[in-house]
């Protein structure tokens, strides 16, 4: 399994179909000039969307904290658990529990024989790393803030007996 920061596809070379589904185009742009040479093998599917923000949606940080300082404080301490005002959803509930469904499709595909790649976004691929790696999601969150998670990072899993084990990464130099 390959994934790469940006927005949501997954490719499972072999079965794919296009349900309909609502993410951004730069990313769905992304995705089609990556996977061009397997035309009708990829599919977009909205387990892989990023956190969803409600009303917080589109701002800055700045944005943010002015427009709803009484959840600054949590935003900043407890990202995790941080719900968004106006039906947003929590990393550790809402983007959480779609990894785990997507995680348990990547497994059954891989089992098939076909290789899984994820494009999808920062909080979504923290909820990934916490599965595939069986780390507590704090550890994987404190460590992005440490090391920010990077525009086109790659990281690489592969199946053995039954679960993902990380087999590499690569991200693209910081001074681009």
């Amino acid at each position: 399994m390959v994934f790469w920061r940006t927005w949501a596809v997954m490719c499972a070379y072999g079965t794919c179909g296009h349900p309909p589904r609502r993410s951004y185009r730069r990313s769905i742009d992304t995705a089609d000039v990556a996977f061009a040479a397997w035309p009708g093998q990829c599919e977009r599917t909205p387990l892989l969307d990023e956190q969803h923000y409600g009303d917080a949606t589109y701002m800055t940080k700045a944005e943010l904290f002015a427009t709803y300082p009484d959840g600054a404080d949590d935003r900043r301490q407890r990202k995790h658990l941080w719900v968004p005002p106006g039906g947003g959803e929590s990393l550790a509930d809402g983007v959480m529990d779609r990894a785990r469904r997507f995680v348990d499709l990547a497994q059954a595909a891989v089992r098939g024989g076909q290789t899984v790649v994820a494009v999808t976004h920062h909080t979504t691929i923290l909820a990934l790393r916490c599965l595939l790696e069986d780390r507590p999601l704090t550890d994987v969150v404190d460590e992005a803030r440490r090391a920010k998670t990077p525009n086109a990072g790659i990281y690489r899993y592969q199946l053995a007996g039954g679960r993902f084990e990380p087999i590499g990464s690569a991200a693209p130099p910081l001074n681009l």
